[in-house]
């Protein structure tokens, strides 16, 4: 509990033994799916969530939302191996939400593959649709470069528009995050995935905001990790008194009519979870997005759980401290971010 309110915690990956990650090393090894299915053990799922279950606790999350690990999600793979690999995530991410149904909602890995396997996202809705239908998940993770090698076109291309009216018609959110880079500029940068969940988040976030994705589908409904990847450092034209920001080099910009679309908030489609650990980044994050657009994610466990916040004294991921300490936050604030935000952008979730 947070001040009195139930935390819901929408950015969470799903805790494994290591059957899981032993089938996923045999299934690239062989090439080949291994068997029909994975049978793991309840035992081994318990020893698995022990942990998880009590980094909740250690930071006072009474929900958590649970995806498949990015890095793991093959989307860089064949095709007949992603599409086993994902309905083997996503039923083991089903077992653990029936073992802990008060602590765990399911978000579903979907089957993408690059460019040179797919058209379009026609190939995904099949598998959204057991996900939600099936297995009760509430949202479904999308990778915006699958095959890591950033030639899938931008999610305002009509590309994602099967996965789009489909998510929208099954009143299912779509949580983009990102995953592996395959390039091989970047391999000298520690984690160097993270370096492209930034740019390839900030990237969607830009193409949604400036596009007519909304209008075509204006039910759906998209969550950015990590606070939308990066921060703009311009000032939003629809805050700039009419005058535009930019222009061409060399030539005034003074009276010039803002895009329309650089007007739009898409305050009903577009989101973003607060999951950014330094706290001067969230809080300016938090101003330029709007409180009413962040729900809360922290990623516990994952890689902020090994790093100590010097200002907190506790684990990065242990994210409430820090909104705590955000001095422009009100008590309303922080319920919406804890609680109220994600009920309003998860329908399909009970709360």
């Amino acid at each position: 509990m947070f001040h009195g309110n139930k935390v819901i915690d929408v950015h969470g990956h799903h805790s494994t033994p290591a059957q899981f990650r032993a089938y996923a090393y045999n299934m690239i090894a062989l090439r080949t799916p291994v068997g029909s299915s994975l049978q793991i053990p309840e035992k081994a799922m318990e020893e698995a969530q022990a942990r998880h279950l009590a980094m909740m606790d250690e930071r006072n999350v009474e929900v958590q939302f649970i995806s498949p690990r990015p890095v793991a999600m093959m989307h860089w793979e064949m095709p007949h191996i992603v599409e086993h690999w994902t309905q083997v995530t996503n039923d083991v991410i089903h077992q653990t939400c029936e073992m802990y149904p008060d602590r765990f909602v399911g978000v579903a890995q979907l089957p993408q593959v690059g460019i040179d396997y797919a058209s379009d996202t026609s190939g995904c809705v099949a598998e959204l649709e057991r996900a939600v239908s099936g297995l009760g998940f509430v949202a479904a993770t999308v990778n915006p470069d699958p095959g890591g090698d950033r030639r899938v076109p931008g999610m305002n291309d009509p590309y994602w528009f099967p996965l789009y009216k489909r998510s929208a018609e099954l009143q299912a959110p779509l949580i983009v995050h990102a995953s592996i880079s395959r390039d091989p500029r970047i391999t000298i940068i520690p984690h160097s995935y993270q370096y492209n969940f930034m740019t390839e988040q900030a990237l969607a976030t830009q193409l949604l905001e400036h596009s007519d994705v909304f209008d075509r589908f204006p039910d759906l409904k998209v969550l950015v990790c990590h606070c939308g990847g990066a921060l703009s450092r311009f000032i939003p034209r629809a805050q700039s008194s009419g005058v535009a920001g930019g222009g061409q080099v060399g030539i005034g910009n003074v009276g010039m009519p803002a895009h329309e679309n650089e007007q739009r908030t898409w305050a009903d489609n577009l989101f973003f979870d607060t999951c950014a650990y330094d706290k001067d980044y969230l809080a300016t994050a938090m101003k330029h997005k709007g409180i009413d657009q962040m729900c809360f994610g922290t990623e516990s466990p994952g890689s902020g759980t090994g790093v100590l916040n010097p200002d907190t004294g506790r684990p990065a991921d242990d994210m409430l401290p820090v909104i705590d300490s955000i001095d422009f936050l009100t008590d309303d604030d922080k319920r919406k971010l804890v609680h109220d935000n994600a009920l309003k952008v998860f329908p399909l979730f009970s709360g």
